[in-house]
């Protein structure tokens, strides 16, 4: 179900005859639903002039939507929140490049995409999702699922929980897994997660994290922003569920610890082009990633801006090792991802 965020007078394809020609506006197809993105659209707006149409969808609805209304899509940026769903809007020819400097300096090389030889890139990273592993502390061992590769391990062997395995931010996962394992031990691994599993996989990542602390898993794999909004609950039955559970950045002597992706890219056919890149820009600032990691949880991208957000000190103080693939290569592998997990029965 599509939701929309835009004045009447601009209810079709945001047709806003009533504003005048020298009013700003910028029309943002949006896969992020967090109530704390408002003080982001907000802040922009009071500080640049240029008002906000929004679009909410989720990131295949508004893939779908882009190429149904080809050159007559009113779209000037696309806010996903899924690696592969990135990757994918750019091979499909969705998203145009944009050449800014301040993107180019503020964002990690390895959270860019497509670049051409003048340094234009189709979209860019705003923050990350960390995969983790959370455990019960009172029957599993932190070092027994230290690493991706144990969730397949006969030793934890009726203790996973996870969420559909054809999920956006497992299919990053696996396609991530594949890259590094190799088919052979991939699919053996998959086999193995689905040999451990506690239950059929049902959920999201919360409903994981609160089966491990029921005791009805032993281990279960979450983004990190589900298990630090539990972390900074006050509520009784959430700091009960952080009594009961352990969390491991896994692969950390290894590859690093997997992570999805959150970003933005300007579109292909967009009409407000310089407003669509000024906003891209501003995710880039440091008081917006201190928006996406105070607000909703989220690991910051950009260079030098520091987290204070005390779940995630907590987690990891502060930092750790994370995977850098290119994500092109996740989106390629999930084609052979989902084939594996259908041989190998994985939900």
């Amino acid at each position: 179900m599509i939701k929309k965020h835009i004045p009447a007078a601009c209810a079709i394809l945001f047709a806003c005859t009533a504003v005048s020609a020298q009013d700003q506006v910028l029309n943002i197809y949006s896969a992020r639903h967090y109530p704390s993105d408002e003080a982001l659209y907000s802040t922009f707006t009071k500080t640049t002039g240029i008002k906000i149409n929004r679009v909410d969808a989720d990131d295949a609805g508004i893939l779908a939507r882009l190429k149904a209304e080809g050159t007559a899509s009113p779209a000037d940026v696309i806010l996903l929140v899924d690696a592969a769903r990135l990757w994918k809007g750019e091979v499909e020819g969705l998203f145009q490049p944009i050449k800014s400097k301040i993107l180019t300096e503020a964002i990690p090389a390895q959270l860019h995409g497509k670049t051409t030889a003048d340094g234009a890139s189709q979209w860019f990273g705003f923050s990350t999702r960390a995969r983790v592993i959370v455990y019960n502390k009172d029957n599993v061992q932190k070092q027994d699922v230290d690493t991706y590769e144990e969730l397949g391990d006969p030793k934890n062997k009726g203790k996973l929980c996870i969420r559909s395995g054809s999920h956006p931010y497992n299919l990053s996962l696996f396609g991530a897994v594949l890259e590094h394992l190799g088919e052979e031990k991939t699919q053996a691994w998959l086999k193995g997660m689905v040999d451990n599993m506690a239950r059929t996989p049902k959920g999201g990542d919360t409903d994981q994290i609160k089966g491990v602390a029921s005791g009805e898993c032993g281990i279960a794999v979450t983004n990190s922003y589900y298990l630090a909004r539990i972390m900074r609950s006050d509520k009784p039955e959430d700091k009960a569920i952080i009594e009961r559970v352990g969390v491991v950045f896994p692969n950390q002597a290894s590859w690093g610890t997997h992570v999805n992706i959150a970003g933005g890219a300007v579109a292909k056919h967009a009409k407000n082009q310089a407003n669509a890149v000024k906003f891209l820009e501003y995710l880039a600032s440091a008081p917006a990633q201190d928006q996406f990691a105070n607000g909703n949880n989220e690991w910051p991208v950009a260079k030098g801006v520091k987290i204070s957000n005390p779940a995630l000190q907590t987690m990891t103080g502060g930092s750790f090792k994370s995977e850098t693939i290119p994500i092109s290569v996740v989106g390629m592998n999930q084609v052979k991802v989902q084939q594996m997990l259908d041989r190998v029965g994985f939900r």
